[in-house]
């Protein structure tokens, strides 16, 4: 490393600074402000010369990260951004999204504050932005062999760009009207504003992937006629179908599932006429979930004008070190003050752990008005429901579900062409990415279940490497090892 020294003269982690909570609510704009330059050369340098590297294990794109720390310490931008770019297709989504699986890995973090991963990789990108170091990069020839990607997240763009690059014809099938995915309905704009990746989008045409959107496979054209149209088909569709909370009382009015709500704020944003928009503005809100999902709500009725936001969670609150059962290097659940949780703590906000949901309470029109809770007791068996004698009532006039999602949309995939789920709902598919039907193939959460943008980006990475080698019969695309190890999904 350039600086051998460094973590032991920079013992402190220092991140940018958040707009002031009072200005960033009264807009969609992102909340972090960039870093001071010196601040994160110096952070950079406490990356240490620690023999084995563990962050690489940690991040499941294998991202090169003590080269592109040195590199940044160096000052040798343009160099790391080409280090980061040879593992990581989209730096500035991960930058901004990922929850940094790299750092809870990182050697240094063993008995100091870990090394700044996150915020060094998105800020390497967004200077290459700034300096006009993004650029398209064409295939050398092409192999005159078509692919179709279904669904164009972060998996499936991923997939779709690294296919482009090797020489085929890639056509990206999006249902909704935009381009996107999660990245473009579902995380809200203070998150992630669109224009990164408009940025992207516009690379990856310029290097020649299509896209077309409105396009709802399955429906609109089956899967059958995509399979004969092309030479291969990458399903990348995500797991978008929410996990419902069956209790008495679901069918009353104002409870929603927090994705349809957070996509309704998106298309806001973005200029749209929402008819019957859901709107949190002067309504006391509760939001079931302790998760992103929540976390999202939370930062988009806060900035609706939400009279309260109360934030119910069915388990404990995590401890803020490591437990004994989730040791450096694994990735620890701990106790986390979001920026939407900071911005709730001082507009009528409260978080509750230990919540668990009984009822939902209507009026006489039939509108939820209330929210029935008990403590949550663990029972000797290992089950988790409310304790007898704790019931209370918490006023709500919109109630969002945020309790992750049970896997894909199937839309026909099954019937038309014979794609099979595994017990737990998602795609079934070899290790290699391939299923049952030839040609097809899968990958990011509709063929592991929901999980991390890293991940879906590995996955895309992992199984364009596959599909080249099928047209081929050879591939030079890299294949990311943690994707290619762990390809399958939960059973």
């Amino acid at each position: 490393m350039a600086d051998p020294h460094g973590f032991l003269t920079v013992r402190n982690r220092a991140l940018p600074k958040r707009r002031p909570v009072d200005v960033r609510i009264m807009d969609w704009k992102e909340v972090y402000e960039r870093q001071d330059p010196l601040q994160l050369q110096e952070q950079s340098s406490r990356c240490m010369d620690c023999g084995v590297p563990f962050c690489h294990s940690g991040c499941p794109l294998g991202n090169l990260i003590p080269e592109w720390n040195d590199l940044v310490w160096r000052q040798h931008p343009q160099d790391a951004i080409e280090r980061l770019h040879a593992t990581n297709n989209f730096p500035e989504f991960t930058g901004r999204l990922c929850p940094a699986p790299c750092e809870s890995a990182c050697v240094l973090g063993i008995n100091q504050p870990a090394v700044t991963i996150k915020q060094i990789e998105v800020s390497i990108i967004d200077q290459a932005y700034d300096r006009g170091w993004v650029e398209p990069h064409q295939p050398e020839r092409l192999s005159g062999k078509s692919v179709a990607v279904v669904g164009s997240g972060p998996a499936g763009l991923a997939a779709a760009q690294q296919l482009t690059r090797a020489g085929h014809t890639v056509v990206v099938y999006e249902r909704d009207d935009r381009i996107g995915g999660l990245l473009r309905y579902g995380i809200p704009d203070f998150k992630l504003e669109k224009k990164v990746l408009d940025a992207r989008l516009n690379q990856m045409m310029a290097e020649g992937t299509r896209f077309r959107s409105g396009v709802n496979v399955g429906t609109d054209i089956s899967w059958q006629q995509l399979r004969e149209r092309f030479d291969a088909v990458v399903v990348t569709t995500g797991a978008t179908t929410p996990r419902d909370l069956p209790m008495p009382g679901r069918e009353l009015h104002g409870i929603h599932f927090a994705m349809d709500y957070l996509t309704q704020a998106n298309r806001v944003v973005a200029g749209d006429e929402v008819a019957d928009q859901i709107d949190a503005r002067g309504k006391h809100v509760i939001v079931i979930g302790g998760g992103d999902t929540g976390s999202d709500c939370i930062g988009t009725a806060i900035r609706q004008g939400a009279a309260s936001v109360t934030n119910l969670a069915i388990g404990r609150q995590p401890g803020i070190t490591r437990s004994n059962h989730e040791p450096w290097p694994t990735m620890p659940k701990l106790f986390e003050v979001s920026t939407s949780h900071e911005e709730a703590d001082g507009h009528g906000g409260e978080r509750r752990f230990l919540a668990c949901t009984e009822a939902f309470v209507g009026d006489d029109d039939g509108h939820v008005r209330a929210l029935r809770i008990a403590e949550t007791e663990y029972r000797a068996d290992g089950s988790r429901g409310p304790k007898d004698g704790t019931e209370s009532d918490l006023q709500a006039d919109l109630v969002f579900i945020a309790m992750g999602f049970t896997g894909p949309e199937v839309n026909g995939a099954d019937e038309q062409i014979g794609l099979s789920t595994t017990g737990r709902g998602a795609l079934e598919r070899e290790n290699d990415y391939s299923t049952d039907v030839d040609g097809v193939f899968v990958a990011g959460d509709a063929g592991r279940g929901q999980s991390l943008i890293v991940w879906a980006i590995a996955e895309g990475r992992a199984a364009a490497a596959q599909v080249d080698q099928y047209l081929e019969g050879e591939t030079v695309l890299p294949r990311p090892v943690a994707a290619n190890d762990r390809a399958m999904s939960v059973r």
